[in-house]
Parts: C-alpha cells; sequence; structure tokens
C-alpha cells in the first residue's frame, strides 16, 4: 500500500543516539521523541480560537541532546532532502531568525523561544535530530520537532515547564521565529495525545477532551495519502486566509469567528471572498463537533460524509486545495472511501480517507491509478493510528 520516500522509514531511540554519538563523539544526555498528527477535523479554525479533533500518529521526531559548557548550538541532522546544511552552529545568546534556514529554524527557534520570556537557557547545547514524519505533508513534522526539542531543553535546564507552557512556547518558535502563522493546535496534539483517541481541543480556553477513536473495532482504517506536493506554510496562502478571517470577525463585531454559531450570520459580509473565509470557520466548528459526537457515540462511520463536506469547503470557500488533493479524494470516494478531505495548510501535503479495513487496499490503488493517468508523481499511502503524545525514550 504504501511507496516510501526518503526520511519516511521509521526511526527508533537508537538511531536518535546513534546519530548523537556520530555528530558530536560522546553520548546524549536524553533522547525525546514527538509525534506529527492527523487532523480529523476542524482545519483552519484554530487560528480563530475554534476547536479542532486531531490525533498524534506513530511517526515522530526525535531529538537526543546535551549540555555544553561554552555559549555554542550545535544542530545536526540525519535527514536527507532537507533542503539545508545538516549542521548548524550558533551561538545561543545571539540567536535570531537570520541565523537558521530550513529544518533549523525550528530547533533554534525553540531555544530562542525559552530565552525570549526569560527562561535561563544560558548555556550551550548540542541537539540531533532523527525523523520518520513525512515534511511538508500536513502532518505537522515542524511542531513535532519544536515539541521534541522543547522537551529536552526543558530537561536538560531543568526548567520544569508544564506541557502547556512547552506547546505555547513551540507555538512561538514557529510564529515569531520561523515564520509560520500557526495555531496552537499542533503543538498540543504532539505533547498531548492520547493512544486511541482523538482530542476535542477548545484553542481558545485550551481545554482538551480526550474521544475515543476505535478505528479498528468499527472495522475501519484512516488512510492518510501524501500527494508529494510540498509545501511551506509561511510562503504559501496561509497568513492571506488568518488575516481575512481576522477581517470577517471585525466586520461581524465577534471577538473570533469561533463566536458565530450561526453560518447564516455570515452572509451579511459584503466582500465575497472574506464571506467565503468565513463561512468555512464556521462551518468547520460546527463539523469539528459533529464529528466527536459521532465518535463518543461509536458511530465512526457517520464520520465519512463529514470529511467530505469539509473538503468540499476548504476546496471552495476557503480555497486551499490543489489539483493532486482534490484528485486523491475523488479517487478514494470513487473507490468508496466513506469520505475523504485535505488535511494540513493546503495548496500540496495530504487528503485523509476513511475507509472499510477490508477495502483499504483497493482505494490505495484506485488513488495510485488515478495519480498516474494525469501524470501525478506516485503518492505515498498509508494507515494513520491513533497514538500517544511526545514522550522520553532514553
Amino acid at each position: 500500500m504504501t511507496q516510501e520516500r526518503p526520511g519516511s522509514a521509521p526511526v527508533t531511540s537508537a538511531d536518535a543516539r546513534a546519530g548523537f554519538a556520530t555528530a558530536f563523539g560522546r553520548e546524549a544526555q536524553c533522547v525525546f521523541a514527538a509525534p506529527g498528527r492527523v487532523n480529523l477535523m476542524g482545519e483552519f479554525t484554530d487560528v480563530s480560537e475554534g476547536w479542532v479533533l486531531p490525533f498524534a500518529l506513530s511517526m515522530t521526531v526525535q531529538a537526543a541532546a546535551a549540555g555544553r559548557d561554552d555559549n555554542t548550538v550545535v544542530a545536526s541532522t540525519g535527514l536527507s532532502g532537507v533542503g539545508s546544511d545538516p549542521r548548524v552552529t550558533a551561538e545561543v545568546t545571539d540567536l535570531s531568525p537570520a541565523t537558521a534556514a530550513g529544518w533549523s529554524r525550528y530547533v533554534l527557534g525553540v531555544i530562542w523561544a525559552f530565552r525570549s520570556v526569560g527562561y535561563p537557557v544560558d548555556r550551550g547545547l548540542e541537539i540531533h535530530v532523527e525523523s520518520d514524519v513525512p515534511t511538508g505533508a500536513g502532518l505537522s513534522s515542524s511542531a513535532a520537532l519544536e515539541c521534541s526539542v522543547a522537551l529536552a531543553v526543558d530537561e536538560l535546564f531543568g526548567l520544569g515547564c508544564s506541557r502547556e507552557e512547552l506547546a505555547a512556547l513551540a507555538r512561538r518558535a514557529e510564529n515569531d521565529f520561523a515564520g509560520v502563522p500557526c495555531g496552537i493546535m499542533d503543538q498540543t496534539a504532539s505533547l498531548f495525545g492520547i493512544a486511541g483517541h482523538a482530542l476535542l481541543i477548545d484553542t481558545r480556553s485550551l481545554q482538551i477532551c480526550p474521544v475515543r477513536c476505535d478505528l479498528s473495532r468499527a472495522g475501519l482504517d484512516l488512510l492518510v495519502i501524501d500527494t508529494g506536493v510540498h509545501h511551506e506554510l509561511g510562503s504559501s496562502g496561509y497568513a492571506d486566509r488568518r488575516a481575512a478571517c481576522e477581517r470577517a470577525a471585525a466586520q461581524l463585531r465577534v471577538p473570533s469567528l469561533r463566536d458565530v454559531a450561526n453560518p447564516a450570520y455570515v452572509e451579511r459580509i459584503e466582500d465575497v471572498v472574506i464571506r467565503r473565509r468565513a463561512r468555512h470557520i464556521v462551518t468547520d466548528n460546527a463539523r469539528v463537533h459533529a464529528a466527536a459526537r459521532h465518535l463518543e457515540a461509536g458511530s465512526v462511520r457517520d464520520i465519512g460524509p463529514l470529511l467530505t463536506e469539509a473538503h468540499r469547503s476548504l476546496r471552495d470557500d476557503f480555497e486551499v486545495s490543489c489539483a493532486e488533493l482534490d484528485a486523491a479524494v475523488d479517487a478514494a470516494i470513487g473507490a468508496g472511501a466513506l469520505g475523504a478531505r485535505m488535511v494540513g495548510g493546503g495548496f500540496g501535503g495530504s487528503a485523509i480517507a476513511l475507509v472499510d479495513a477490508d477495502q483499504a487496499g483497493a482505494v490505495a490503488d484506485a488513488v495510485a491509478h488515478a495519480f498516474a493517468a494525469r501524470g501525478f508523481g506516485a503518492p505515498r499511502i498509508f494507515p494513520a493510528t491513533p497514538s500517544a503524545g511526545a514522550h522520553r525514550i532514553a
């Protein structure tokens, strides 16, 4: 069912520890793993203080780390195709976005975030990163990287931060250092994931409600379809959509769009584009709650139509889909999927499809054939399992 890509092979704690030893000639003091995530429902709603329903993946980013006696931060990675130098060096007291590029923005950005709010991260450290979370696939590899590094920094410096604080620091790194205006969902899902559960997250109050998500008991698989069209959120239309949502809330005279319950209310917005953006947020918040109710009732199959509705909304109202994502969704549904939608920031990345477990192979084949017929690259397709959140592994 899967087609492997560089960096997609499962990693173990031995990989991160061995990579650290090779890079730095000594043993790591700690190794933390933080997972990517699949967002079952609620796309872009977190930037309007709404609700989301993600779960943590079994695939993780691992950070092996140890302290130094000087002021130097050295970060390395064993990832192939990272698009920048696999080893970076910076001074802990002189970190700025100009000192980092590519993957290192998320490592150095976390250290910068701790310092920016007054935590005494005043010595250097060495960090080695390994990962089997596909990058650019809408599965939040950046948040997984941030969270694994944040846990390592917290331990090495004895800071005693709560997971809520670590999520906020990781988001600060992504927003203010890496320049990606994301919400808090990705970091929260990575740090708080529970095996066998999705998390109903209120991104205003940060209240987290675990919701049982037993796909196998229902005889279902949730397929992730990585289109191979990789995006960078900072250079996509993410910021434009967020700004449109803020303008919509101002025009409706509400603090944010999560305060609008009736989709008809957005029709009073005169600008057609801003109206469509707002309509997606309001209707997707409603779909999050509907999906959570189905999970709580054990009616997992009933989520299928909600997924398809969400894709139409993302495609037509939020306009963040692309030809490959639409082809994946259409082919999956045509082959019998109960529902499918794009996930993540859009303009590429992945789609998800809810399928009967005994039809997973047929659906995957149909998607692969559809991509081949249109001249797209072969997708990577694999089942997603609700898994545990970030944790220490060595």
